[in-house]
């Protein structure tokens, strides 16, 4: 049985939390991305460089469950993703896996995880056989402001350490200001300031504009 879908917000809602979270120049980004025009700074994250605590959720842990969704749970919730939708399948069809908390039957966050190497709009990452790579971190609306992707994050970094992968990578979006302050709590460390530019989907650069110690 599929996954139940949570219901969306109202528009004005919608963008008043994109103001509030400092995420207009990424939806800007975005914007201009659906033009075929991409400039996206980002950084490549390490997560958990050094082990971190269990972040505390709030609301009653016992409230959720961790949960492998299949395809057709990913279809059931993610259809409203937009592009990103046939990435999400495209990667679970090639050996991505999809992890979620679930709440009371409905599913309250997800990501998926990478264990091959990979190539992000024409930079090609290669990944070890203990490195996974983290990506597509949502939480939907009806559940934001308990703590949920640090919490849903560190566990999935836990059921990675039980497959021997110790180092895990994600891509933290420039103006994406949520999410570098979620991995922050998990003790992640930036390696790279990176400028990718892809320009209708032809032409393709990558630039390091900056190395961390």
């Amino acid at each position: 049985m599929a996954a139940k879908v949570v219901e969306s917000p109202s528009v004005v809602k919608r963008y008043a939390d994109i103001i509030k979270n400092g995420l207009f120049l990424f939806g800007l980004r975005n914007r201009l991305d659906r033009l075929g025009i991409n400039i996206n700074p980002y950084y490549w994250v390490q997560e958990e460089f050094t082990k971190c605590d269990k972040p505390l959720l709030r609301d009653d842990e016992n409230n959720y469950t961790l949960k492998h969704l299949n395809i057709d749970d990913v279809k059931a919730i993610a259809k409203n993703h937009g592009p990103s939708f046939d990435k999400m399948i495209k990667g679970l069809e090639n050996g991505q896996v999809c992890i979620g908390l679930e709440c009371k039957g409905e599913i309250a966050c997800y990501t998926f995880v990478e264990y091959n190497s990979f190539d992000f709009n024409g930079k090609y990452y290669k990944l070890k056989p203990n490195e996974a790579y983290l990506l597509h971190m949502w939480t939907f609306h009806n559940f934001r402001g308990r703590n949920l992707a640090p919490y849903l994050r560190y566990k999935v970094y836990r059921v990675l350490e039980e497959k021997g992968v110790d180092v895990k990578y994600s891509i933290s979006q420039y103006f994406n200001k949520s999410s570098i302050k979620f991995k922050k709590k998990l003790n992640s460390k930036h390696h790279f300031l990176c400028l990718n530019i892809v320009l209708f989907n032809k032409v393709k650069w990558n630039f390091i504009l900056k190395e961390y110690d």
